[in-house]
C-alpha cells in the first residue's frame, strides 16, 4: 500500500469511527501498518499526531450535536463519543474549544473549527501546498444556492510565529480568529474553515458594501491580543472580500479562488 492509499485509509477509518473507542494502534491495524509508520506519515501530511486529529474530529461532531440538540444531555453527547464521564469529556472538549460544553450550548452559531482533513496530492510543491485542504462540501453546496453573493476571506498574519510559541496559542489564535469572524457575520451568514487559518464568510447578500462592513469589523480589532499562558500575544487578521463567477465554478475552482483573495490581501 502506498503512503496515499494509506492515508487515506487511515482518515477513513477514523471518520467512521469517531463515536468508538478508537487509538492509534487500532488504526495502524486496519489499515495493516506498524503504529511508527502511521504516526510518522500522518505527522508529515497532516502536521498533526493520529491521536489529536481523532480527539478535534470526535469534539467537532460532539459541538454539532450539543449545538444543534438542546434536549440532549451532556453525559448522553459524552457516552456517545466514548468518554465515560462528563470529566473526562469536558477536559477533552475544553482543549479543543477553549469553553466548556455548557458555555458552548449558548454561542449563537456553530462553525467547525477543525473540518474533514482531504487527501494531499503527492507530486512535490504541490504535495506541500495542498497538505491541509479540508473537505469544503458544504460550503460548496450552499454557495450554488447562493450564487452571486460575496465571500469575506480572512487568515491570521504570521501564524507560524505564533505557534513557534506553542502550538496551543496557535490553537487560541484560530478559536478567537473564528470568534471575530462570527461576531462581525450577520446572523444568515456562514463561517468556514477552508484551510490551516484560512476561513471564509459566505454572506447572503449581493451587496459589496455589506460584505466590506464585516471585512472592516474584522480589521478593527487588529492588535487586540490574545493571552496565552499569562503572555498577551497580538493578533491580526488578513481580510479581503471577492464574488466568484455568477456561470458554472466548480469545487476546486472555488478553492482556488477563496485562496487567491487571501493572498492578494496578505501584507508583511
Amino acid at each position: 500500500m502506498g503512503n496515499m492509499e494509506l492515508l487515506a485509509s487511515a482518515l477513513e477509518y477514523v471518520e467512521t469511527h469517531l463515536e468508538e473507542d478508537v487509538r492509534t494502534e487500532d488504526v495502524a491495524g486496519a489499515c495493516f501498518c506498524a503504529k511508527s509508520t502511521l504516526e510518522k506519515l500522518f505527522r508529515c501530511a497532516m502536521n498533526i499526531s493520529v491521536h489529536d486529529y481523532m480527539v478535534r474530529r470526535r469534539m467537532m461532531k460532539a459541538a454539532k450535536l450539543l449545538h444543534g440538540n438542546p434536549e440532549v444531555s451532556i453525559l448522553a453527547v459524552a457516552l456517545q463519543f466514548g468518554y465515560s464521564t462528563n470529566e473526562s469529556f469536558t477536559r477533552a472538549f475544553k482543549q479543543v474549544w477553549n469553553c466548556n460544553p455548557s458555555e458552548f450550548r449558548n454561542k449563537s452559531r456553530y462553525t467547525e473549527l477543525y473540518p474533514r482533513r482531504l487527501l494531499p496530492q503527492e507530486n512535490g510543491d504541490e504535495f506541500m501546498n495542498n497538505r491541509k485542504r479540508v473537505d469544503i462540501s458544504e460550503l460548496y453546496d450552499l454557495f450554488v444556492q447562493r450564487r452571486g453573493c460575496y465571500f469575506v476571506c480572512c487568515d491570521i498574519h504570521r501564524l507560524m510565529e505564533i505557534n513557534e510559541i506553542s502550538m496551543k496559542a496557535g490553537d487560541l489564535a484560530l478559536i478567537t480568529q473564528l470568534e471575530r469572524l462570527n461576531e462581525a457575520a450577520g446572523e444568515e451568514d456562514v463561517v468556514f474553515r477552508i484551510g490551516a487559518d484560512e476561513f471564509v464568510v459566505l454572506t447572503n447578500s449581493k451587496d459589496v458594501t455589506y460584505a466590506e462592513s464585516i471585512a472592516e469589523k474584522v480589521r478593527a480589532k487588529n492588535g487586540q491580543p490574545i493571552v496565552f499562558e499569562g503572555k498577551e500575544i497580538p493578533l491580526i487578521l488578513y481580510a479581503g472580500v471577492t464574488k466568484l463567477s455568477d456561470g458554472v465554478v466548480r469545487y476546486n475552482e472555488m478553492f482556488n479562488e477563496l485562496q487567491k483573495t487571501i493572498m492578494e490581501n496578505k501584507f508583511d
